[in-house]
């Protein structure tokens, strides 16, 4: 078992690396746990063009080595490995993976999660380059251009409103014969007359080359198949945050996201989570950072009380 340290990050995305930053600024005995590689998922863009401070956009990997670097310059310590258990009995709290234990006086999980995929060709190849998780992200790439999105939920249906303000014409493809959506989004959607529903439908392929430029599609009921021209697709049929390890320690909303306050704190003292796990995330990255940032800070606070 390692020597005690003051924090414990679990997770090396932005979230973690900006944590980071901040507590060994805060001359804090910090080490961060990433399962692979730093970066997380930011780590596919090729450009970033939504990131204070780049008038010019950044790729996901240039961001990444800097933030990396600058926590890095302070001292910040490394682990990797998966984490399977946080005990949380003791105290100092311990930091479990397959092979490695880390004391922690403070932990600030920043473990992020996976967008729910399709899982139908040419959705990972055109990952990027037309199939995006995230309109807000993505959607100004796609300026007066014709776009189709997937799901039927709030995120879904709100995303799709948000793209008619950029895109020329927003088609929602949803596998069911109703949407999933609050009432409130629902009335939005269909009096804006650039949006089409396309309903009890899925995607069979995604078609391309080098970049988006149709979707292979068939109705569930009558099986009729059509192809649909578009410029991208964004894909809204789930998220799965990386909160398994915390199941009956940590308070979390019905999928999965960690329950935290405004400083993220959540109901172990001494716990934070921040980023895309915590529940009412925007996932945005420039919100990530400032999470990692006030997990940090509050970690800090905490530690000066106990």
């Amino acid at each position: 078992m390692s020597d005690v340290n003051d924090v414990v990050i679990i997770g090396g995305g932005v979230t973690g690396l900006s944590a980071g930053l901040y507590a060994m600024r805060s001359k804090l005995k910090t080490t961060l746990v990433e399962r692979m590689i730093t970066g997380g998922q930011i780590i596919n863009a090729d450009v970033i063009e939504n990131y204070p401070g780049f008038p010019n956009g950044i790729s996901g990997p240039d961001l990444v080595a800097a933030v990396e670097e600058q926590a890095s310059k302070f001292g910040l310590d490394y682990g990797f490995g998966e984490v399977t258990q946080i005990d949380a009995s003791r105290r100092p709290m311990v930091v479990r993976t397959e092979d490695e234990e880390y004391q922690a006086r403070a932990i600030i999980i920043a473990g992020g999660g996976d967008h729910v995929k399709l899982g139908v060709p040419g959705e990972e190849e055109f990952e990027a380059r037309g199939v995006s998780y995230c309109a807000t992200c993505d959607g100004n790439f796609f300026i007066d251009q014709e776009v189709a999105v997937v799901g039927g939920g709030d995120s879904a249906v709100e995303d799709a409103d948000y793209l008619t303000r950029i895109c020329s014409k927003v088609t929602l493809i949803h596998r069911r014969d109703r949407l999933r959506a609050s009432p409130i989004l629902q009335e939005r959607f269909f009096q804006n007359p650039k949006v089409e529903l396309l309903g009890d439908t899925v995607i069979d392929a995604i078609k391309g080359d080098g970049q988006v430029h149709s979707l292979s599609l068939h109705n569930v009921k009558t099986e009729e198949k059509r192809d649909l021209t578009t410029a991208a697709i964004f894909v809204y049929i789930g998220f799965n945050p990386a909160s398994a390890p915390y199941q009956g320690l940590l308070d979390m909303d019905s999928g999965g996201h960690i329950k935290v306050d405004l400083k993220m704190a959540t109901n172990v003292p001494g716990i934070f989570a921040a980023g895309d796990i915590r529940w009412q995330s925007t996932r945005q990255l420039a919100n990530a950072a400032g999470d990692g940032v006030t997990a940090a800070l509050a970690a800090y606070e905490y530690l000066g009380e106990n």
